[in-house]
């Protein structure tokens, strides 16, 4: 039961409902942000999509980051991330 937990679903520009796995959440300059796993496209298991966190009372609402900059920024910190867990 703690895997349904696990999955997100969102619901596209076109309206089409996609199901993701939530990876993990991390922090950057005190805004959460999710990494999901598509759990539809098992080709592309390995990419990863990002989406802000914000808080809606007890809900969580997965927002797109349309800020390029803001973007780029958190790809940058989770590929750190990646790259430290590599070194240990």
């Amino acid at each position: 039961m703690a895997d349904e937990d696990q999955i997100i679903e969102t619901v596209d520009e076109n309206g089409n409902v996609i199901k993701f796995e939530l990876y993990d959440i991390v922090e950057v300059d005190e805004q959460e942000y999710a990494l999901l796993l598509s759990v539809e496209d098992e080709e592309e298991s390995d990419e990863v999509v990002l989406m802000r966190l914000t808080k809606d009372g007890e809900d969580y609402l997965f927002e797109t980051i349309d800020d390029d900059a803001e973007f780029e920024k958190v790809a940058a910190y989770v590929e750190n991330m990646d790259e430290e867990e590599d070194e240990e």
